[in-house]
């Protein structure tokens, strides 16, 4: 027989942590609530805990042997989804924890959140856990990751003891992410220097059209992946899209006509200047890279590219591109001791660990640009801690044996690092 939601809360503490933060909605920009329930409890443990001037929550326990290094816990308390009522239960089949469907459950990141302050409290409780003592913990949760990561850019770095960080974001159990791509935006243009009628002017062999010759370009720039190790894919670049020629006057209509229209794709194709020779075009495209050095590659391929089509088009059309980065790169670090760690973690309670690269930004990427209150260079990993499905939709649910597990593996992770 399936057991209910409040059957495995009161007969497990983490679990029941999970619930009463995941009960209380807390929206990008509205984790008040949850931020002062979080202090609340942690203080009640007997944990030094606090919000910062932004709100985030900052907290310690002290270390019991000074020798060894404190370990930072970081995740976001913010979740997708609005203000209204989490009412959460058991699936029928008894596997997972989830909603009655009508929003998303939170687990990302409260999933995080739970299992760090579990550990940080069952420290507290038990300040034996490890014969030689440890060197603490610091756990930091932050406000916004969803949205715009204000939290994590308001944290102040220089106070922050640990030169490792475990973000535990990941949505996978027994992920080890230790590198992640960056974010730069780069725009391709292209101007032709004469327009004219598609009709008069057609054969004047020196009006070229802006589309025709941006989709030359197009053709020439890679898309998709770019380079792959063993990790997974290094750079990618995607074209987003595409807008050129007549279609300035049908932009301007599309605020009249958005509730009449099924697609503005259509509506902007069949209603766009077809008489005219195009004098301007341009696309938008998406790179990511965990490689700095070759991100940079790729833009300057790129750039050859339109320096070789300014050369065959000079006098006629000239095209440009730019790069305009959005996030830096995590790139990986060539210190493993948390690789190797958390390798060995997985190993002892029996799961698989799967060392990764993710392709897509996380706030790790924040943390791997910024200094430790010792001017050390902080050093990030993304792991995960249960086996997360449909995140952020109403479908939302989290595997509670993998949960569970998962917790075994912050723990053990934690030991390791205090005994090596």
């Amino acid at each position: 027989m399936t057991k209910d939601i409040n059957t495995l809360r009161k007969e497990n503490e983490l679990i029941d942590l999970f619930c009463t933060l995941a009960e209380i909605p807390s929206p990008s920009g509205e984790e008040d609530k949850v931020a002062q329930k979080i202090v609340e409890i942690l203080k009640s443990n007997g944990i030094e805990a606090k919000l910062d001037d932004f709100g985030n929550v900052r907290a310690k326990i002290p270390a019991t042997n000074p020798n060894k290094k404190s370990l930072a816990l970081s995740a976001h308390m913010d979740v997708v989804g609005d203000a209204s009522a989490v009412n959460i239960r058991i699936s029928d089949n008894g596997q997972f924890i989830e909603t009655d469907k009508k929003r998303p459950l939170g687990s990302d990141d409260k999933v995080g959140v739970s299992a760090a302050m579990y550990l940080a409290i069952s420290l507290a409780k038990n300040p034996d856990m490890l014969k030689d003592g440890h060197g603490g913990i610091e756990l930091i949760f932050t406000k916004d990751e969803e949205q715009n990561m204000t939290g994590i850019h308001n944290i102040k770095f220089d106070e922050i003891d640990s030169e490792y960080v475990l973000v535990l974001d990941a949505d996978k159990l027994g992920q080890i992410q230790i590198s992640g791509a960056s974010y730069t935006n780069g725009t391709l243009t292209v101007e032709s220097l004469k327009g004219g009628h598609s009709g008069i002017d057609i054969g004047d062999k020196t009006r070229l059209n802006a589309v025709k010759l941006i989709g030359e370009l197009i053709n020439e720039i890679p898309q998709g992946e770019y380079k792959r190790d063993e990790y997974g894919t290094v750079t990618s670049i995607n074209i987003g899209c595409v807008i050129g020629g007549g279609v300035e006057p049908t932009i301007q209509k599309i605020v009249q006509k958005q509730q009449e229209q099924d697609s503005y794709i259509e509506y902007v194709a069949n209603n766009c200047l077809t008489n005219i020779i195009n004098t301007k075009a341009m696309a938008k495209y998406s790179i990511r890279s965990s490689e700095e050095e070759n991100e940079n590659q790729l833009i300057s391929d790129i750039k050859k590219i339109t320096e070789k089509f300014n050369e065959k088009y000079a006098g006629l059309a000239k095209a440009d591109f730019t790069a305009k980065s959005k996030m830096k790169a995590f790139e990986k670090s060539d210190d493993e001791t948390i690789q190797k760690i958390c390798t060995k973690a997985c190993q002892n309670i029996g799961i698989k660990g799967d060392v990764s690269s993710f392709h897509a930004g996380a706030e790790t990427h924040i943390y791997a640009h910024e200094k430790n209150k010792n001017g050390i260079t902080l050093k990030p990993y993304l792991l995960g801690l249960a086996d997360i499905y449909n995140m952020h939709s109403s479908d939302e649910m989290v595997n509670i044996e993998s949960f569970l597990k998962g917790y075994e593996f912050l723990k053990e992770s934690f030991i390791i690092f205090n005994n090596q």
